[in-house]
């Protein structure tokens, strides 16, 4: 029984990673969502999404059997690192994230050229903090099936894609 965050920058694959693992039997959640998350203005009068640290906590607390995947790139998201048995970092160059939120259909962020610049900022200052903490790496720009047998493989449990049971090791492909 693992609990596994994967956090990136925007673009990197989190919640298509998080489609296929639910598909194959492991709980998921993404904190993307109002249930996970919410916006708070800080005292420069800024405003940042942050997790609802309560409803995360009572996740991580609660959790007992099988494998959790949670996914995220918070601010506040280090306060919880104690809890999770790994931190993985998902990375792609920029021009694969740049092309890859032009071109997707399920999230609108990305589209405006301000919201470009601030992947591209992010790139550059988020993500070296997250590498820096982050306890494995995984290129995202690896093909997902790949991406996500690697996630797998860090819990110890994979799922038997014949018949959706889990099973212990690597996975038969």
């Amino acid at each position: 029984m693992a609990k596994v965050l994967i956090t990136g920058m925007s673009g990197t694959g989190k919640s298509t990673v998080l489609q296929i693992l639910a598909s194959r039997g492991h709980r998921t959640v993404d904190t993307d969502t109002d249930q996970w998350s919410h916006w708070v203005t800080l005292p420069d009068g800024s405003s940042d999404w942050i997790w609802r640290e309560q409803a995360i906590g009572d996740l991580l607390a609660r959790h007992r059997t099988g494998n959790l995947f949670v996914a995220g790139c918070k601010s506040n998201q280090g306060r919880f690192y104690p809890q999770f048995d790994h931190i993985v970092l998902l990375s792609a160059p920029a021009d694969v994230l740049l092309t890859r939120i032009a071109t997707r259909t399920n999230n609108p962020y990305g589209k405006r050229p301000e919201e470009r610049a601030a992947i591209l900022e992010h790139l550059a200052v988020v993500e070296p903090q997250l590498r820096a903490t982050a306890t494995t790496e995984i290129d995202a720009s690896a093909p997902i099936d790949s991406v996500v047998r690697q996630l797998e493989d860090l819990t110890g449990l994979a799922v038997d894609r014949r018949g959706g049971t889990p099973q212990r090791g690597r996975p038969e492909v």
